[in-house]
């Protein structure tokens, strides 16, 4: 297996792609090709490591790229006219089978003009979506769309549960996951028409589309480990997701004030040194990698765009995982069976 990794992409590459590459290439079984800057990409690495990259570990290649593209640059117009960069150069490889998963910390909305139109949307579903794995007491969920599409329609947001379920139960072995609609309130009378319009289709319909349908569903309820997937529009999704990680940094930093505000707090806290390293731990997104950008033709991955090296690392093991779950073929094979239904 090949993971494709965007070498220029993110606000601190190459540098962390690098570093996250070669730690990462040591703990899973694929190949790691870097894309970008070849003379970039090994000055770094003789920088780090006083070698090429490729001589760290036959595992790492280097395809070079020689553009980049920025994350100011819009993102139709960079897709067409950089064909020459680290990004479009990685979707062209996928496409044409030279990888099995891509991942980028680059331009958001250059990564889905991308991946949609080089790579390609599967066959029936609408809008793809972004989908980052979250932490919940004892569990984690899916959380779909978080970012990908603001304006949705009913038939989005079943497609989105769909997709969900898939990944699920082919990553992660979940038999039935349980999805939840995102709203607020857990009253099916509550919520915008679009949310209104979707509770009703899924609780007449979810059962034909394969869908474990639980019901309506407030922000606070996935923390609490009884929801496998959240389903909500893009612009919700995204800002749930923003308050997330801002409260998670916030929780930390005061955690971390209260404990060593004083010596006498410092020595009481020395006992509780396992559980608060367990938390911080449990509640670190970086642990969970990046978000998948389900609906296209083959497995791409969407870094945090501040990534470090230790978020590229988790995030190349996830793209591993993603690849070889199967979730993408699974479905296409689905939709296209509902399509000939």
């Amino acid at each position: 297996m090949i993971i494709l990794l965007d070498a220029m992409g993110g606000d601190n590459a190459p540098d962390a792609t690098i570093k996250g590459a070669v730690r990462a290439v040591k703990e899973i079984e694929s190949e790691i090709c870097l894309i970008g800057n070849e003379k970039i990409i090994n000055e770094k690495s003789n920088e780090f490591y006083g070698k090429n990259l490729t001589d760290i570990s036959s595992k790492l290649k280097i395809k070079n790229a020689s553009e980049q593209i920025e994350m100011e640059d819009i993102p139709t117009h960079a897709i067409r006219n950089k064909k020459d960069s680290s990004m479009v150069v990685g979707f062209r490889m996928l496409k044409a089978g030279e990888g099995d998963v891509f991942v980028s910390a680059g331009n958001s909305g250059a990564l889905l003009t991308g991946a949609t139109l080089l790579v390609g949307r599967i066959k029936g579903i609408d809008r793809p979506a972004i989908a980052p794995i979250l932490p919940a007491h004892n569990s984690k969920f899916l959380l779909m769309d978080a970012g990908a599409n603001t304006n949705c329609k009913v038939i989005n947001l079943v497609q989105f549960a769909q997709m969900s379920t898939i990944y699920l139960k082919n990553n992660y072995g979940i038999e039935n996951p349980r999805v939840g609609l995102l709203n607020i309130g857990t009253e099916e009378t509550k919520g915008n028409e679009l949310v209104k319009e979707t509770y009703n289709f899924l609780k007449e319909h979810s059962k034909e589309y394969g869908i474990n349908f639980i019901g309506n569903i407030e922000a606070r309820d996935p923390f609490e480990g009884n929801v496998d997937a959240v389903i909500t529009d893009g612009f919700t999704g995204n800002v749930f997701l923003k308050a997330i990680e801002g409260i998670g940094r916030f929780v930390k930093v005061s955690l971390t004030e209260s404990l060593t505000g004083n010596l006498f707090s410092t020595i009481c806290s020395i006992p509780s040194l396992p559980a608060i390293k367990k938390f911080k731990k449990m509640t670190d997104y970086k642990e969970y990698g990046g978000a998948l950008f389900l609906g296209v033709k083959k497995p791409v991955v969407k870094a945090h765009g501040s990534s470090d090296d230790l978020l590229f690392f988790y995030t190349l093991k996830q793209a591993e995982e993603f690849a070889k779950g199967g979730s993408v073929s699974e479905m296409v094979k689905s939709f296209e069976n509902l399509k000939e239904n």
